[in-house]
């Protein structure tokens, strides 16, 4: 059996320094809901991936745990160090905290449990990605905290029973589990490509656009894609304490998944009880835009969060 590996991704640029809120982030209008959401603060989000550079200056303070499931730091379980660089890229888009330095994530206030099952080289064995989903779904923090986000930027051609019986508890779980549609896309809207888990209905599927709202190239399209989010020249945090622009569906799938930091605990404010996976699916693809493109290439449409707000307020202005 092939192993997991990540999703082919472009590196576009390595920077030592920079102050900004990154593009992506200002095309899902994150910010539009962090004062209601107090930036996501209680969320958890597991992020399955190559480790985390937890003291990066911009993710000091943000990985609440974590662990090593592969063989490498010589499989200390205790050390989920990345030595890749996409995990940290990834964490960043997430939950970089804003303090007016580098760069700043979707949900700054969103905390990150790290699970690293990808080697330095980028690949895992299916047994770790299902070993780190369970322990996702049973970890509970010092106060009691709990997963409600797994976001994988991984993928595999195999569909597997136990891969997909461990989504399937998780999401029983309430937990969303986000995943990257694949980068094996030709560019066009007519054919198929398939990597799991991300092809899994279960899962929320993610493809990518441009800052122009284009769909990228890469992405794959099929029949299962559920949304689309940023993945182009993304800029995030990256190895050495520096920062990367980093391009592919890899890069759009932490946006949804900080994306879901900050609708969870708004929704369930309004709602005043907790929602279940299928009622947060549904919050979140309210806040989706179409793009013009078909359904198999960006499902419901591109992540906007404060959709709701605008059409409340349009129809607000309309009754009056």
């Amino acid at each position: 059996m092939n192993r997991m590996k990540l999703i082919p991704y472009r590196m576009d640029a390595i920077l030592d320094t920079t102050n900004e809120v990154p593009k992506g982030v200002h095309m899902v209008e994150a910010q539009s809901l962090w004062d209601e959401t107090d930036q996501g603060k209680g969320s958890v989000v597991a992020v399955i991936d190559t480790g985390c550079q937890c003291n990066h200056p911009d993710l000091q303070g943000q990985v609440i745990g974590g662990r090593n499931f592969t063989d490498d730091h010589d499989g200390d379980p205790e050390n989920f160090e990345d030595n890749n660089g996409h995990g940290t890229h990834v964490a960043g888009t997430i939950a970089a905290k804003e303090d007016g330095k580098g760069v700043v994530g979707v949900a700054p206030q969103a905390k990150l449990l790290i699970l690293k099952v990808l080697s330095e080289e980028g690949s895992g064995q299916y047994q770790w990605i299902t070993e780190a989903i369970d322990y996702a779904v049973q970890w509970r923090g010092e106060n009691n905290e709990r997963v409600r986000v797994i976001s994988m930027s991984l993928g595999g051609p195999d569909d597997t029973p136990d891969l997909r019986n461990s989504i399937l508890n998780a999401v029983s779980q309430g937990i969303s589990v986000v995943c990257a549609a694949g980068n094996e896309g030709d560019g066009r809207e007519d054919t198929m490509e398939y990597a799991y888990p991300g092809a899994y209905n279960e899962v929320i599927q993610v493809g990518a656009v441009n800052e122009s709202r284009r769909l990228a190239s890469f992405t794959n399209t099929n029949d299962q894609i559920d949304l689309v989010a940023p993945g182009v020249n993304i800029l995030s945090t990256y190895l050495e304490g520096k920062y990367a622009r980093l391009s592919g569906t890899s890069m759009a799938t932490p946006h949804v998944s900080g994306g879901l930091s900050l609708i969870i605990p708004l929704v369930e404010k309004q709602f005043q009880r907790k929602m279940t996976e299928a009622e947060i699916f549904s919050q979140l693809i309210k806040r989706t835009t179409p793009l013009g493109y078909s359904k198999v290439a960006e499902g419901n449409g591109l992540m906007t969060l404060s959709l709701t707000k605008k059409l409340e307020k349009l129809f607000s202005s309309y009754i009056t």
